[in-house]
């Protein structure tokens, strides 16, 4: 019942934000490879380039009785090496994987190969030059427009989302005052025909039309109680005390009684007293009503249902068998609007509502059912 435009917007801004930006990223990856292609060809362009400048001072070096100084830079290894690949002359910080012609790549090492004429220069048959080099400045160029893309994305999904869903937001407020305004009017004249009904009935006796009547009322009572239940969902936090769930839960069957009666349906109890259990009432009694006016609603004339209440190990078990019409898939029954039998009426939330329950409190549900033979219905506490 409650729409939150923020967080609305917020979920479905990461939703669409997730979608733009994969077709936005895909071209920027295109791009970046390109960049790194790019930057790799210049490295191999310059590795070259200062193959070419060594092989020139070697050249120039004539005078056999000097001592020849190999050029050193301060980005740039090289070496010398033999056709049988011993090494002549080396400051390279590594083991070349290959000395085959051309650029090669070893991990963040390129290293350039270049054949020399055999034993023209001091005897060497390969010379090698190397340099350490990253593309750091690309990887953070790419993260950083990604980042913004994100960014800006989000951004405009959430403000986009946010004014569209603005008039959403109060259409459900009005529609949630217009719930809550109809619950309290509902309430009021709810009270006065179950209390003048039993003020009819003490004084004048019970009839089979005043029985449909307070039939009807306490039916009317347990829609009303759910409906309620779901206006206060996610604003009421209900607390929890200690509970005897065989007098709780003997009581609820008494005021089902009347309904019962209606069907000539039998309600048998086999509740253990004394079972002590910190719970919500107001939870508790969504799961017994609904469980049982269910099983009141399905099952046949002049038929039982059986409501019971035992220990089993440390658990407290409340368990409903009606001997009804049964269902179909068991699966459906919890989903909101789903109702097993369109002719029974209902608005079908009772179970729903039960369900979200157990999830929350971590009770195990146990359903059982034969179609045309009845159902069994336990919850494990």
């Amino acid at each position: 019942m409650i729409f939150n435009t923020d967080d609305f917007a917020r979920k479905y801004a990461f939703i669409y934000t997730g979608i733009l930006a994969v077709l936005l990223i895909a071209p920027l990856v295109v791009y970046v490879q390109l960049l790194l292609q790019i930057d790799e060809a210049k490295v191999k362009l310059s590795l070259e380039s200062q193959a070419k400048k060594i092989i020139t001072s070697m050249q120039h070096y004539q005078n056999e009785d000097q001592v020849y100084h190999f050029p050193r830079y301060k980005e740039y290894k090289a070496a010398l090496y033999t056709d049988q690949y011993e090494v002549i002359f080396s400051n390279l910080e590594f083991e070349p994987l290959s000395f085959t012609e051309g650029f090669h790549q070893k991990r963040n090492r390129y290293y350039y190969v270049y054949p020399l004429p055999n034993a023209y220069y001091f005897g060497a048959n390969y010379l090698l030059v190397s340099t350490v080099h990253t593309a750091n400045n690309i990887y953070f160029f790419a993260a950083m427009v990604m980042i913004a893309i994100v960014i800006a994305l989000f951004i405009f999904s959430f403000l986009l989302l946010r004014n569209f869903s603005r008039p959403f937001e109060k259409l459900n407020m009005q529609l949630d005052n217009f719930i809550k305004d109809s619950m309290h009017e509902i309430n009021t004249p709810l009270s006065i025909i179950n209390l003048n009904s039993d003020l009819f009935a003490s004084k004048y006796g019970e009839n089979k039309y005043l029985l449909r009547m307070k039939s009807a009322a306490k039916t009317l009572a347990t829609i009303y109680n759910d409906m309620d239940y779901l206006v206060k969902e996610g604003r009421v936090k209900y607390k929890k005390s200690d509970l005897d769930f065989g007098e709780f839960i003997q009581n609820r069957v008494d005021y089902f009684q009347e309904i019962a009666n209606l069907k000539q349906i039998q309600l048998h109890t086999n509740i253990l007293p004394g079972l002590i259990h910190t719970f919500s009432k107001t939870k508790l009694q969504r799961i017994v009503d609904n469980t049982i006016s269910n099983a009141i609603k399905y099952s046949n004339d002049n038929s039982d249902v059986e409501v019971s209440v035992y220990k089993k190990d440390a658990h407290i078990v409340f368990e409903v068998i009606d001997h009804g019409v049964g269902i179909k898939d068991t699966s459906k029954i919890f989903s909101r609007y789903y109702r097993e039998n369109e002719a029974k009426g209902g608005f079908g939330i009772g179970l729903n509502i039960v369900k979200k329950i157990i999830d929350e409190e971590d009770i195990l549900l146990e359903v059982n059912s034969k179609f045309g033979e009845g159902t069994t219905f336990k919850y494990i506490f």
